[in-house]
C-alpha cells in the first residue's frame, strides 16, 4: 500500500507542468515533454542556501521580545530602574529599529540587485547582516544600548536586502509546478529561526543565572545562520533569467544547464532559453539602467495598480495580528492569564513549533496544490473565529486585572482561549505567513521585477516597524479591542483577496502580465491559454542550432558573456 502510494506521488511530481505551460506535460500533442531531471537535489539546494536568510528574520521574532524581558538584560541597561513607560520606549526601540534597517536595506540594495545581479546582492547582504549581528556584541552596562541599536540597525539593513532579492531569486530559478515549494523555502527558513529563538529564550531563562551571558548568547548564536548564509551565497548560481535580460546568453545556458541538471544542448534546455530570451526581447523596450524600471512602473497605471496590489498584501498580513501577537507573544499570553516568564516563553515556543510545523504543511500541500487564493481567503474564517473568542474573553473575564489580584490561577476560558491562539497559529502559517511572499515574487514581469521585490519588501519592513513599535503600548492601552481589530480585518481582506488578486499557481513567469487582463477569479485560465498561443506556438527548439546563430538570433547586438 505504502508503495503505491510512493510511486503515484512520484509520478505526480515527475509529471507536474513546467515554465512552459500545462499542457506541455502531454507529450502526444507536439510539446516538449518534460524531462524528471529537472525535479532535482541543485536546485532544492540552491533555493534552500537562497532562503536560510529568513532563518535570521525568524530567530529575531522569536528571541528579541523575550530578550530584552529577561532581568539580566534589564540590569545590564538600567532597565530596571525606569518607570514603566520608559522601560516599554526602551524595549520597542530595541525590536522595532531591526524594522526600520531592513525597511532602508530593501530599497537601497535595490541598484545592486538591478544593475549587478541578485547573487552579488545576496552576497553584499549577507556580509552587511553578519557584520550587525557581530557589532551588537560589544553592548555592555558600561556602553550602554549604542552597540545594540547599531547592531540592529546593520543586520536590519542585511535582511531588507535579502527579503527583496531572495524570494525573486529562488522564482526566477524555479520551475512553474514548484515554485510555490521552493519559494516557501524562505517562510519555512523563517519559521525555523523562529523555533530557535523561542526555545533558546526558555533555554537560558531556566538554565543561566541571571547574568551578562544570559541575555548574550540568543545575540550570539544569531552569527551561526548569518556567517553560513553568508559563506554559501559565494558559491550559488546566478539567475539565467536575470543573465538572460543583461543579454549575457551563454552564461544562462550554463546555469540553467546546471539548475535542470541536463545538458545544454538538451532540447528542454533550449527551449526553455528560447521562452526567456523571447520574453527578454519582448519586453525589452523599456531599456537598461537603474532608472528604466523605475520609470516604468511610475509611468504605467497598470503597474501602479499591480504595485498597489501587491504593498498591500503586507498591511492586510499584519492585520491578521501577526507581528503583534510575535513579538508580544510573553505579554499576549499574560493577556490571556497566564502568570510568569517562564511558563509565558515556554507557551511561546509551543507557539512556534506549532507554526513550523503547519507552514511545511502550507509548503506541501496546500501553496502549488490548492493555490495561493485558497490559501488566503478559506484559512481567514479559523483566523477571525479565534479572534473573535480571544477578543471576548479578555473583554469579559479580564485575567489581567485577576492575575494583579493575586490570583494565578486560569480558568476554563483562558484555557480555551489559549488552545485558540494555537488553532489560529495553524491557520496563519498555512496561510498568510509566506503566502504573500510568493506571490510578490511572481506577479511582476522580469524587466521591473527586482524594482518591485524591493519595494513589496520594504512594505513589510514597514508595517513590522510600525506593529513591533506600538503594539506593545495598544495592549496595555486595550488588549481586548486589538483581538476584535484583527477579526474583523480577516471578515474583509478575504473579499478583497477574491475580488483583486488572480492564482498565480503554476503560471509561467512570462505569462504573468496576461493575469491581470481580466478579472481577478477568472485570470489563470486565461493566461495559461493566451501564453499557450502566443509563445507555445510561436517558438520552438532546435537541437542543432549553435549558441552563436541561436545569440545573433536574439542579441544580435550583444556579446556573449
Amino acid at each position: 500500500m505504502k508503495h503505491k502510494i510512493f510511486s503515484r506521488l512520484k509520478r505526480l511530481v515527475s509529471n507536474a507542468g513546467d515554465s512552459m505551460s500545462v499542457k506541455s506535460i502531454k507529450e502526444d500533442d507536439g510539446h516538449i515533454p518534460i524531462p524528471k531531471e529537472i525535479y532535482n537535489w541543485k536546485i532544492v539546494l540552491v533555493a534552500i542556501t537562497a532562503a536560510s536568510a529568513a532563518i535570521i528574520i525568524g530567530y529575531d521574532t522569536g528571541f528579541i521580545g523575550g530578550t530584552v524581558e529577561l532581568e539580566s538584560f534589564q540590569k545590564e541597561f538600567g532597565m530596571d530602574k525606569m518607570s514603566s513607560d520608559e522601560r516599554s520606549l526602551v524595549s520597542a526601540n530595541v525590536v522595532s529599529i531591526f524594522h526600520a534597517g531592513a525597511f532602508w536595506g530593501a530599497l537601497l540594495m535595490y541598484p545592486i540587485g538591478e544593475l549587478f545581479g541578485r547573487k552579488i546582492g545576496l552576497i553584499v547582504s549577507g556580509f552587511i547582516l553578519t557584520l550587525g549581528c557581530a557589532i551588537a556584541l560589544i553592548s555592555n552596562n558600561e556602553r550602554g544600548l549604542g552597540a545594540v541599536y547599531a547592531g540592529r540597525v546593520l543586520s536590519g539593513f542585511g535582511i531588507g536586502g535579502c527579503s527583496g532579492l531572495a524570494p525573486i531569486y529562488i522564482s526566477e530559478i524555479s520551475p512553474a509546478s514548484i515554485r510555490g515549494k521552493l519559494v516557501g523555502c524562505f517562510e519555512l527558513s523563517w519559521q525555523v529561526g523562529g523555533i530557535v529563538g523561542y526555545w533558546i529564550n526558555f533555554g537560558v531563562q531556566e538554565n543561566q543565572p541571571i547574568s551578562t551571558k544570559q541575555w548574550l548568547i540568543p545575540f550570539a548564536i544569531q552569527l551561526v545562520p548569518a556567517g553560513m548564509f553568508w559563506i554559501l551565497t559565494f558559491v550559488i548560481p546566478e539567475s539565467p533569467r536575470f543573465l538572460v535580460s543583461k543579454g549575457k546568453i551563454e552564461k544562462a545556458r550554463k546555469n540553467l544547464a546546471f539548475l535542470r541538471n541536463l545538458p545544454e544542448e538538451h532540447e528542454y534546455s533550449l527551449h526553455e532559453m528560447d521562452l526567456f530570451i523571447a520574453d527578454s526581447e519582448k519586453k525589452s523596450k523599456i531599456g537598461t539602467g537603474f532608472f528604466a524600471p523605475i520609470k516604468e512602473v511610475f509611468t504605467s497605471k497598470k503597474l501602479l495598480y499591480r504595485l498597489l496590489l501587491s504593498t498591500s498584501l503586507f498591511p492586510m498580513q499584519n492585520g491578521t495580528g501577526i507581528n503583534a501577537i510575535t513579538y508580544y507573544s510573553p505579554t499576549v499570553f499574560k493577556s490571556l492569564g497566564m502568570d510568569g516568564s517562564s511558563a509565558g516563553l515556554l507557551s511561546t515556543g509551543i507557539f512556534g513549533i506549532i507554526k513550523g510545523v503547519s507552514a511545511l504543511f502550507w509548503m506541501f500541500f496546500i501553496v502549488d496544490n490548492l493555490g495561493r487564493r485558497f490559501a488566503l481567503i478559506v484559512m481567514s474564517v479559523p483566523l477571525s473565529l479565534c479572534m473573535w473568542y480571544i477578543g471576548a474573553y479578555v473583554y469579559v473575564a479580564d485575567p489581567a486585572s485577576r492575575l494583579a489580584s493575586g490570583n494565578t490561577e486560569m480558568d476554563a476560558g483562558g484555557k480555551a482561549a489559549q488552545g485558540l491562539l494555537y488553532i489560529w497559529s495553524v491557520a496563519y502559517a498555512m496561510s498568510w505567513n509566506g503566502t504573500p511572499w510568493i506571490i510578490n515574487s511572481e506577479i511582476f514581469s522580469q524587466e521591473v521585477r527586482t524594482f518591485t521585490s524591493a519595494i513589496n519588501a520594504s512594505s513589510n519592513w514597514f508595517w513590522s516597524f510600525i506593529m513591533s513599535r506600538f503594539t506593545g503600548k495598544a495592549f496595555e492601552a486595550t488588549s481586548y479591542g486589538l483581538y476584535f481589530l484583527f477579526a474583523a480585518c480577516m471578515v474583509l481582506f478575504p473579499c478583497v483577496i477574491y475580488m483583486l488578486y488572480p492564482e498565480t499557481k503554476e503560471v509561467p513567469l512570462e505569462a504573468i502580465d496576461y493575469l491581470f487582463e481580466v478579472p481577478a477569479w477568472r485570470a489563470r485560465d486565461y493566461a495559461m491559454s493566451k501564453f499557450e498561443i502566443e509563445y507555445e506556438g510561436q517558438y520552438t527548439a532546435d537541437p542543432s542550432s549553435s549558441e552563436q546563430s541561436f545569440h545573433e538570433a536574439h542579441f544580435p547586438d550583444k556579446g556573449n558573456s
